[in-house]
């Protein structure tokens, strides 16, 4: 059995933690599918670019069909619809009290859970801004939450030891009792990404037009009634305060919580989301389907309607596949969907 940390996916979250990571003294092995990535980090060195700190470090990197040994600590990162194929290369590398620590987008725990075990798998939130750019760069551009749990919700040593190895990346990371509301938290401001990603405006003129702000309220809306239905709390997080889009939240609280959002996005370089960046720049399915579409499903199997959310899904895939144009025009189609 080896030691190393294992970060499974060294795009812009992998690589921004791995790289920490390595810089507060950990070994650090990366594994990703992209051969001209492995092959840049190999030969040169990954460098992490952006105004928090910039580096190049120095790490192995793999195709996952070459990586060896088994390891206790598997950090994953690849994109959420790549979850489960990547479990699956995974789980073989992992000791049999090892664990993985999902540092997703989505509710991928459940994905990773009957894979590998839920045992064996860590609840992880991360909000901060990153971007890869090309092989062996990756911009990190802006802190941003990231909190660690037990999927059951108790204090482990384990989850004592996660939560200080990520305290050397983010000094204010959280241990909590409740991940699963911070990871719904994240599908409702999440929905609200999908929403502004529908055309080429930053996030924050979007969010700041109150022209769409309702359309947007009704979509976080409807995520926020499944996560009631599923007996979630969703937790704040960056200046996103969750319980604004509860069901029966108060107006001027969710404008409170709309203003809040723009201040904190106003002051990221990064003027537009990963998925925005998919859809306009690298030309790749955005994660939809593992942050919408669940939703969705899940507010079916509760008896919950989600019109927009199930809209949502199916116009971004229309760009996806080059249908639709990004464009305001396409939040104003969105707000004529009958609730």
């Amino acid at each position: 059995m080896s030691n190393p940390i294992v970060i499974w996916g060294a795009g812009a979250i992998g690589g921004t933690l791995g790289a920490a990571f390595i810089r507060a003294g950990h070994e650090v092995i990366f594994v990703d599918n992209a051969a001209d990535h492995v092959a840049a980090i190999n030969e040169k060195g990954l460098r992490i670019e952006g105004p928090i700190f910039q580096d190049t470090v120095r790490a192995k990197a793999f195709l996952p069909e070459d990586l060896e040994g088994t390891y206790d600590r598997i950090f994953l990162c690849v994109k959420a619809h790549h979850t489960e194929p990547a479990s699956h290369a995974l789980v073989d590398h992992l000791s049999s009290d090892g664990y993985v620590v999902s540092a997703q987008n989505g509710l991928n725990e459940r994905i990773i859970a009957p894979v590998v075990g839920i045992h064996r798998v860590i609840g992880c939130f991360v909000n901060f801004g990153a971007d890869y750019l090309e092989p062996g760069v990756v911009h990190y551009s802006g802190h941003g939450a990231v909190v660690v749990g037990e999927l059951d919700g108790k204090f482990t040593g384990r989850i004592e030891a996660i939560y200080e190895m990520m305290r050397e990346f983010e000094p204010k990371a959280i241990l909590t009792e409740n991940i699963w509301g911070y990871l719904w938290g994240k599908l409702i401001y999440g929905a609200l990404l999908f929403g502004t990603a529908l055309s080429n405006d930053s996030i924050v003129d979007v969010l700041a037009n109150p022209k769409y702000r309702p359309v947007l309220t009704r979509l976080a809306v409807e995520v926020g009634t499944v996560a009631a239905a599923n007996n979630i709390v969703p937790e704040p997080f960056d200046g996103f305060d969750p319980s604004a889009f509860a069901p029966t939240a108060a107006a001027s609280e969710t404008t409170r919580s709309f203003d809040e959002m723009v201040a904190h996005n106003s002051k990221s370089l990064k003027s537009h989301s990963g998925i925005w960046r998919d859809l306009a720049v690298r030309k790749r399915k955005t994660e939809v389907d593992a942050q919408v579409l669940p939703v969705v499903e899940i507010g079916h199997s509760l008896g919950v309607p989600t019109p927009l959310a199930a809209r949502v899904v199916a116009m971004i895939h229309e760009i996806e596949d080059g249908k639709r144009p990004l464009d305001l025009a396409n939040l104003d189609e969105l707000a004529r969907e009958p609730a």
